[in-house]
């Protein structure tokens, strides 16, 4: 960790620190977007997979913005790590969808469980895209210091 550290300008626990305080934003965005939409009992798991489609559109379009903008050093590294990190590694839930592909699977259902799980793969990796493709919208890269 220390050569991250070196690279952010910021020692570790400063680090940990901004991720740590991302996170405590992402967790209760995810919490309050999950109370909005209906859950597994609707038949379709929609608060997670919104949630992880979502999380995935930001972070291709942040970790595109702050590449075309120079190296993962300085301010950039920070932002990526209070952000991508923190925030959208809080707000997005890896745990809960596999929880739930194994719910699905083992009460018999295995055609949502299978659907479910491929469509949140493809999805995620489409809105990821979607997301560099608006941060690269009618821009070149741009350089800005650290």
């Amino acid at each position: 960790m220390s050569g991250a550290a070196g690279r952010a300008g910021l020692p570790p626990w400063r680090l940990l620190g901004l991720v740590a305080l991302g996170g405590a934003v992402g967790a209760p965005l995810r919490w309050a977007l999950a109370l909005a939409l209906p859950g597994p009992a609707s038949g379709w798991p929609t608060a997670t997979f919104t949630t992880n489609l979502v999380g995935a559109f930001a972070l291709g379009l942040v970790l595109e913005a702050l590449a075309r903008r120079g190296p993962d050093e300085g301010r950039r590294r920070a932002v990526r790590l209070a952000v991508g990190t923190g925030v959208l590694g809080a707000f997005t839930t890896y745990s809960t969808f596999a929880l739930e592909v194994d719910q699905y699977l083992r009460s018999g259902q295995v055609g949502l469980g299978v659907g479910y799980a491929l469509a949140t793969a493809a999805a995620g990796v489409v809105c990821a895209a979607l997301g560099v493709l608006v941060a690269s919208a009618g821009r070149g890269r741009t350089r800005s210091a650290p």
